[in-house]
């Protein structure tokens, strides 16, 4: 069987503040913005790394989808505030001085870097619609 030619080219986070979340994501984080797109009154914000074009974090408003019901908006609402809705895992060379930095900037700390006893070394912050940030050393 041949393998499949996939890649990752995109991930969906919510945001509830796309000012907050276009700062944090662009001014703390230092991702590129590669799209800002309104449509009645929401904004999709598409995101990157730097020199990765390839991948990117699409930031939306969580109750755009007009299969979802009223019920299920509170649901995504209530997991988006205790911050168990949505996550990523970012990686780095250098996990203290990029925690430092974040730390300085007053980003929400949810754990301070740790060597894990399943071998990886790592943070983890929220982004301002509560979403898991974690982060782990590149070994």
């Amino acid at each position: 069987m041949a393998a499949m030619d996939l890649t990752i080219h995109a991930s969906f986070l919510p945001h509830t503040d796309p000012d907050a979340s276009l700062a944090f994501y662009r001014d703390l984080l230092g991702f590129e913005v590669r799209q800002d797109v309104g449509y009645g009154g929401m904004r999709w914000i598409t995101v990157g790394p730097p020199g990765q074009p390839g991948t990117s974090i699409v930031l939306h408003p969580p109750g755009a989808d007009p299969g979802i019901t009223d019920d299920e908006r509170r649901t995504i609402a209530e997991m988006m505030a205790k911050g168990t809705y949505a996550g990523i895992l970012l990686a780095t060379a250098d996990l203290d001085a990029t925690f430092e930095r974040l730390q300085a900037k007053g980003v929400e700390v949810v754990q301070e870097p740790i060597d894990q006893p399943y071998g990886v070394r790592d943070c983890a912050v929220r982004d301002p619609a509560g979403a898991m940030i974690r982060i782990q050393e590149r070994r």
